[in-house]
Parts: C-alpha cells; sequence; structure tokens
C-alpha cells in the first residue's frame, strides 16, 4: 500500500519536473487551496509583494501569499521552510500566466459544450468535474465569465493535472472578450437594429455552416439564461460572437436579428442592442 508521504514526494518531483521546463508551481493543501500566509505576513502585514504579476515567494522563506508563491527555484522548492508544506500537499499548482499560458476553467458538462461549439481547439486537460483548456498566450484572470467559466492567467492558479491531449493553441480572440467589460454608456453609439457586417478578407474557419448556426443558438441560450447582469452578458456575447465569426463574412443579419431578439426579450431595447454590437466591433477593429 503506497504510503502519505510517498504521494507527497511524488507532488514535490511533479513540482520540480514542472519548474524545471520553466512553470512556476506552488504546494495545495487539502481542499485544493494554497496554504495560508506565514504569521509575519498574516493578512499582508508585510506589504504584499511589490509586482503581483510576478510569481515567486515574499521576502519571508514560507510558502505565502497563495499564487505568488509559484516558483521556478529549485533551492526554494526544497528548502527547509518549504518542507513542511510539502509534507502536507495534497496536490500541485501552477501559476499560468506565469508559465505563459490561459486556462479557460470549464467547470461542468455544460461549459464543455459550450467551449467545443465556440472555441478553438487545443490542448485539453480532464478535470473531476469538466476540462481545462489551455492556451499559449497570457492576460489577466476573471471568474465567472458565464456560467461555469472561469479564466485562470495573471494572479491566479490552477491544479496541475497532467499535460493532457491535443496542442496548445494561441490565445484567441473570443477569450479574451471574455473578461472584456462593456464599455460605459456615454460611449455607445446610435445605430440601427439591423446591423450588415461585411467580410474582412479573413479565411473562414467554419467547419459547416452548422458550426456556424449551432455557435449563433448557444450566444442565443447564453442571454436568455442570464439571470442577472443582462446588459453585460448580452455585450459580452456579442463580444464572442464577433471574435469567432465576425472577421470572414460569415455572419448575416439573420444572425445578428437571432441575438437582437433574444436580447430585447430579456428586456433589453433595440437601441441598446445595436450600441452593444456597435462597441463590441469597435473593441475588436471590425
Amino acid at each position: 500500500m503506497t504510503q502519505p508521504t510517498d504521494i507527497r514526494g511524488e507532488h514535490l518531483l511533479t513540482a520540480l519536473s514542472l519548474a524545471a521546463s520553466g512553470v512556476p508551481v506552488l504546494p495545495l493543501r487539502a481542499g485544493k487551496v494554497p496554504f495560508g500566509n506565514c504569521p509575519a505576513c498574516t493578512s499582508n502585514a508585510c506589504g504584499g509583494r511589490p509586482n503581483m504579476k510576478t510569481p515567486g515567494p515574499c521576502q519571508c522563506p514560507d510558502v505565502c501569499h497563495a499564487w505568488a508563491a509559484a516558483t521556478t527555484d529549485t533551492n526554494v522548492l526544497t528548502s527547509p521552510a518549504w518542507a513542511t508544506a510539502w509534507r502536507r500537499a495534497a496536490a500541485v499548482a501552477y501559476h499560468p500566466g506565469g508559465a505563459g499560458v490561459t486556462v479557460v476553467d470549464l467547470d461542468d458538462a455544460a461549459a464543455v459544450d459550450w467551449a467545443r461549439a465556440t472555441l478553438p481547439a487545443t490542448q485539453t486537460v480532464t478535470t473531476t468535474r469538466g476540462e481545462h483548456w489551455i492556451y499559449r498566450g497570457s492576460m489577466p484572470s476573471s471568474n465567472a465569465v458565464r456560467p461555469g467559466v472561469d479564466i485562470k492567467s495573471f494572479m491566479a492558479y490552477a491544479r496541475w493535472l497532467g499535460s493532457g491531449t491535443g496542442v496548445t493553441a494561441a490565445l484567441p480572440d473570443s477569450v479574451r472578450a471574455l473578461a472584456v467589460k462593456e464599455p460605459s454608456p456615454a460611449r455607445r453609439a446610435p445605430q440601427r437594429l439591423s446591423v450588415p457586417l461585411r467580410g474582412h478578407g479573413g479565411a473562414c474557419p467554419h467547419r459547416t455552416p452548422a458550426y456556424l448556426d449551432r455557435g449563433i443558438a448557444m450566444a442565443e441560450q447564453r442571454i436568455t439564461a442570464a439571470g442577472s447582469a443582462v446588459h453585460a452578458t448580452v455585450y459580452r456575447t456579442f463580444l464572442a460572437v464577433l471574435s469567432t465569426h465576425g472577421r470572414c463574412g460569415c455572419l448575416t443579419d439573420t444572425h445578428v436579428n437571432r441575438l437582437f431578439t433574444a436580447a430585447q426579450a430579456k428586456g433589453e431595447s433595440a437601441r441598446h442592442c445595436a450600441d452593444a454590437w456597435t462597441n463590441a466591433l469597435t473593441a475588436l477593429g471590425l
């Protein structure tokens, strides 16, 4: 029977292997949470890290400041100060932004279905309840960008669950768009309800017409399911649709009006729909 100490030794070996490949790592305790700050750093009494986008322990030698403890320094990882944490560790985590990647954390089957219909294929890692989709490139982290979906990159940690399958794709605009907040109302521009979208010379990435239709249907469902923050949901949905389908000329007035109809059924005005669409076009440079 394998003893807990052997398992925890394996966690350290995994951490050292990842650190050697340039991935900043840290131990997690039971419940998949980081270790708390040491007494000297309780409630950030030490002032925290001066540059919170840079992983690595603070000036104290302990495993402090959650994701900011992540490091590639093998001397730190194997130091006596970290030994206690490794003996208690339940898993290994890493700082995605520090490793130059972004993790789209899909927390359930519905979120996975949405990603398969909406996002470009990339490296995929199976989790307890869903999947991690890993893209090459970093960005600000953002939680609950849509039901069951978190974005983990800078200033966040993700549990290491293996390398998964597939080839890591470049971070797409459709993922960046999920974390973008709608511009203030003062910046909205009036526009007609029917907003024709012309092709922009890009190559069409859609395998079949059904891919686009399914994407529009998923967007309608996202708007319809919004229980709060309807304005923000409509804008982010428009942004996601345009980032995926807006450059190749596949979208038609019929598709746009389907989205507008779903938004108006949630109480949005035609003016707000047109403004949100225009803002999304502007944000993406379309």
